[in-house]
This record gives structure tokens, sequence and C-alpha cells, in this order.
């Protein structure tokens, strides 16, 4: 939709405007300049969804007349949090993992140890669809209480077909019992299971492949995920995966380049990705395909800060390329125990090196667009769902700069008031 759209007074309506008044917006409208700041705005939600954003001069008549009105009192206002990438379905943890870190243990040596994610399948697999939605809410809503509007949760714990069936579905049922937007990733090329040790490829043809197929039969499945290592998958056995996706209709994305460079950005761009994740290894190449691509960067900060790494994405190349860059938590019991998109903002400004304004657009609209969702959330424009938070700071700087602080006041989604 363009523009401001309001029914005539002869039309029926099925509920009043929602007039959000007195507010200080960052729209984060592509089409404005950095975070599309509009000092003294407003935000109109009529049946769930913006009708008008911008100057409360601009306001039109009939949404002063007959909607309800919210006073903000100069409270920011921004489009709802989004974690386009997280692991928030799964059993147990892996603090004893944490531990052998800290003792010295890489990464690396704990999964070749049978640790890892394949130590997450056991737990993971003892729950039932409720054990494993009982078990993710507690994270669920500490996200929640910090304004997010929209989640991605993937599968990849289960490593045989019905489990992660079962980890897609309790995804799908958190967004039942939650006021929040749940993306859902099949991720079965995640790890290789102890029976298929050395045997790629027939798990993915006995495992991934068909398990693929059941998922999308069952409409569980919004996109499809890998993970390009080599711990775990090439290239060509990622392909195998994306071909079936292409073949299902399915938008691809893949956890690349986190320990080394094995060209899964470049892969990833080359069929179009939604997003490459991780990319501490990326380079030049990798980076303009995915810019040419329209691929998004990814980049996780809890994960590099869990395992201690040392080789930081290469902002200043992402940048130079053009590439959108969009942040999350990367949720998860082993290698990013974060459930804080503000702290991931933090971070990835301490770490990373961000600037406010990446942070705050890769937490929004930028993670919106990772998600294949930015025509439906991630700005404060007409015509999108009415997905927003209103803080309690001075500066949107704040929203970066504090740490272990929640300066929320409210959140909105579809249009329905959520109080913290």
């Amino acid at each position: 939709m363009n523009g401001n759209s309001f029914p005539s007074d002869s039309a029926s309506t099925e509920a009043r405007p929602h007039l959000w008044r007195n507010a200080r917006l960052a729209t984060l409208d592509p089409r404005k300049q950095g975070l599309g700041i509009v000092e003294k705005g407003a935000v109109v939600v009529e049946n769930g969804r913006i009708a008008f954003a911008g100057p409360e001069s601009e306001l039109p008549v009939q949404a002063i007349e007959r909607g309800e009105i919210t006073d903000l009192e100069g409270r920011w206002l921004t489009p709802g949090l989004v974690d386009c990438h997280t692991h928030i379905v799964h059993g147990g943890n892996r603090a004893r993992e944490f531990e052998m870190r800290l003792e010295g243990a890489t990464y690396e040596e704990i999964a070749r140890s049978g640790g890892g994610i394949v130590s997450s399948v056991k737990a993971t697999n003892a729950l039932s669809v409720e054990g494993l939605v009982d078990a993710a809410l507690p994270r669920l809503d500490t996200l929640l209480a910090e304004g997010l509007t929209t989640i991605e949760i993937k599968s990849g714990y289960g490593l045989n077909i019905e489990a992660e069936l079962k980890m897609l579905r309790a995804a799908r049922k958190l967004g039942q019992v939650r006021p929040v937007r749940v993306v859902t990733s099949y991720l079965g090329a995640h790890a290789t299971p102890v029976e298929y040790k050395g045997r790629n490829g027939d798990y993915i043809t006995d495992v991934v492949l068909p398990g693929l197929e059941q998922a999308h039969a069952e409409g569980l499945v919004d996109a499809v995920d890998g993970f390009c290592e080599g711990i775990a998958f090439s290239t060509a056995e990622i392909a195998r995966v994306f071909d079936k996706a292409k073949a299902l209709g399915l938008p691809v994305k893949l956890h690349a380049e986190q320990l080394s460079n094995l060209g899964g950005a470049k892969l990833a761009a080359s069929h179009r990705a939604l997003s490459a994740d991780h990319l501490e290894y990326l380079d030049i190449e990798g980076a303009v395909a995915m810019a040419d691509s329209g691929t998004v960067a990814v980049l996780l900060p809890g994960a590099f800060y869990a395992i201690n790494e040392k080789r930081k994405p290469p902002v200043k190349v992402l940048r130079e390329a053009g590439t959108h860059i969009a942040i999350a938590t990367d949720c998860n019991p082993g290698t990013s125990p974060l459930t804080s998109l503000l702290l991931t903002m933090n971070m990835s400004a301490t770490l990373f090196g961000l600037t406010v304004e990446e942070c705050i657009s890769g937490a929004t609209r930028e993670g919106a667009r990772a998600l294949g969702l930015l025509s439906e959330t991630g700005t404060l424009e007409a015509g999108k769902s009415a997905d927003f938070a209103i803080w309690d700071v001075e500066s949107l700087a704040e929203l970066v700069y504090r740490i272990g602080f929640n300066p929320l006041h409210a959140h909105v989604f579809k249009g329905e008031r959520i109080d913290r």
C-alpha cells in the first residue's frame, strides 16, 4: 500500500483507528536518510496495520476525529524487534561444554569428541512437542519483554525425520501461544548423527531430503538452512539440499564461513539465499556476491563471544560491497545461550564496530529483510503490520549503549498493545 488509507465515513468499520501521537519516530523507512527519524510524529493503526506513520502535522483529520488516542509523551517509537536467527527450540543445556571451553577446549575439539550440536540431540529427542514448547517459553518470553515481534526458529537438534518435524511443530505452537510472528527454518543439515558418521551423503539422502519433503507437506517450513563447515557439510552436500528446496519453492539461507572459508557465502548467493550467517571468515568475493544477489549478512556476536573467537566478520568489506547487515541472538544451548536482542546490539557495536544506526536497523529492518518479510514488517510504513516498540529513552543510542538494562515501555504486535 502506498500513502495513507482510511475507510470513508460510509464504509463499514471493524474497529476504530488507534492514534499513537506525541512520539519521536525511528521509521527505518529505506526511502529516508538514516533511521528515518520524525521528531514530532504519530502512527495510526487500523485493523492491525499501519495506516499512517509520519509528522503529526500531516495527520488525516479522520484519524483525529474517529480514533482512540494514546499520548506517548515524547517517547521513542521504533519498529518491533526482529530476531532473524535462533535455535530457541531445544532440550537441555550445554553448561558442561562451557566449562570445557574455559578449560581450553576449542569448539571443533568439543564437536569432534561427541559434544557440540550432537550432544543436544538426546535431550531434544526425549521431549514431546509440548515439552519443547514449555522449555522454549522462558527464552521466548525474555525476548518478548524487550519488544520482539518477529522471531525465526530453526530445527536441527533432531537429526532424524520425526524429531526434526517435532521441533518445527513446537515452533509453530509458540506462535500460537504468544503474540509473536514465528518464521521456521528446516535445518536438517546441521550435523551428522553418530550412526551416519563419515556418511554425510547417505544422511542427506535418507533423512534430510525426505524430512524436508514431509515438513513442506505439513506446512511446517518457511525456509531451508544448512551448516557449511569442515565439521558439518561441504558446499556440494549443501547444494543438494538447496536444489531440493528450490524444487519445493522454498527460500534458502546458510550458516557459512564461521570457522573457515569453504565458499559457503558464494554458494548461498548463487542460490539467491535470504541470508548467509556468521561470516567471520568471509572474503571480498563472497561479500560482493552476497551484495549482488541481495543476500543479507547476519552477524552473530553472541556466538563470537561465547566460543571466544578471535577473527571478526569483515564489517568494512561488507559495507564497501554494499551488503545489507542484520544482527541476531543465535540463541542456542551451546555456542550462544543469549536471549537479549538489546545485548546483541551492544555486542555488535563493541565487538564488531557496528554503528548505532547499523545495530538498530540490523535488529529491525534488516532482520526482516533476512527473513524475506520486509514487505510485511521491520519498518514503520503505511500498509505494514502494526508491529512497533515504545521506549523510555532520551536517545536511540541508549538502546545500544546500555548493558543489562531494558527501557521498553510497551510494544505493539499486529495492532495489539502488550505491556511489560
